[in-house]
Formats: C-alpha cells, structure tokens, sequence
C-alpha cells in the first residue's frame, strides 16, 4: 500500500511538476508580498511601542487581538471589503504577521543595555542617530526571529487563501480535499512544509 502511493505521488510529480511550480512561485509572492507590508508596518510600530509604554500597550494588544483572530473568519471578513483573489489574502498575510515583528522589535530595543545608549547620549547623537547606529543593529537579531516567526506563520496561512479566491499549493489541497484524491494534498502540504522550513532555515542563519 506505502509503494503505490509512492508510486501514486512519483507520477503526479511527474506529470504536474509546471503546475505545482507556478502554484509554489504564487504562493512565496504572496507571503513575501504580505511580510514586506508587515515590515514596512511593523517595525515603526515596535519602535513607538518601545519609546512610549502607553502607546505600547495599545499597540501589542491590538496586534494580539489580530493574531488571535480565526484565520479563515478574517480572510472571510477581508473578502467582504476588498474582494476575493490576492489582495485580501495579502493583507490577511500582512495581519498575521504583524505580531510577531512588532512583539521582537519591542523586546530587542527594550534589551539594549542602557549605559551604551546614555554612552550614545554623551558623545553627542541625536535620537535619531541612537536609533539607527546603536540600538536597531544590536536589536536586529530580535528583529530577525521576529520575520523568521512571522514568514513561518504567513506560509501557513496562506494555504487558506483559494477558501477567499486566492492561488498557491493551497489550491491544490482545496482541490484535493474536493476530489478526495489523497495524493493532491500529500504533494501540496509536503511543499508547504518545506517553503516554511527552507524560510525557517535561511532566517536563522541571518
């Protein structure tokens, strides 16, 4: 039974390799297109959390209110305001991984050792100058986990996007689940898996 479909996903492989290629190429630019929002987005809001506990606290919890938020009931919910197809699920993406990277930037700023800052202070930097060249470089590997937490997220994520009229290998496994042909969805999850663990691996070693 385990040699058939071995054989079974051998074949499909075989014969769907340029589908499921454009599918993974689709589903990696929707996660990139989602993360990059959420850096652009993100990375602001953890150093304004940082720099003021009160804006902080409104900041991590509407996050968390986002994160906890059912995937596919958000996706749903995006749909109704911008449509089905990729924009939703890239702002879904974008949503998803705004915690984490928001969270890491918070926490890495908060870690710099305050005497180097008050040594920034006293040869003259401004806030800005601090920011850029002391406390962002020494907070960038918490800024690092932070995208390595959310890319991870994102992938997973995105498997949901044909629910909302989106493409990737969640297609596939919406089709297979469909069909009930078992060998769809082993392919589709298994490269899934290995985007999320590919990105896991690169991320960590930056």
């Amino acid at each position: 039974m385990t040699g058939n479909i071995f054989s079974e996903i051998l074949n499909y492989l075989q014969n769907n390799w340029s589908t499921l290629l454009l599918l993974t190429v689709e589903h990696i630019g929707m996660v990139i297109c989602g993360l990059l929002l959420a850096l652009i987005v993100g990375i602001p809001f953890g150093i304004l959390a940082a720099r003021s506990e009160k804006a902080g606290s409104v900041i991590l919890a509407l996050a968390n209110v986002i994160q906890v938020f059912p995937s596919l009931a958000l996706l749903a919910l995006l749909m109704v305001f911008f449509g089905i197809g990729f924009t939703s699920v890239v702002i879904g993406l974008f949503l998803y991984s705004l915690l984490p990277i928001i969270r890491n930037t918070y926490v890495g700023l908060k870690e710099v050792d305050k005497s180097i800052t008050e040594a920034g202070k006293g040869v003259g930097m401004t806030a800005f100058q601090l920011l850029v060249k002391v406390q962002i470089p020494l907070a960038l590997s918490f800024i690092l986990s932070g995208i390595r937490i959310a890319a991870i997220i994102a992938i997973g994520v995105a498997t949901l996007a044909p629910f909302i009229g989106g493409e990737g290998l969640g297609k596939e496994i919406y089709s297979g689940i469909n069909l009930r042909d078992p060998v769809k969805i082993y392919v589709s999850a298994v490269l899934a898996a290995l985007i999320a663990i590919l990105a896991d691996f690169l991320l960590g070693k930056a």
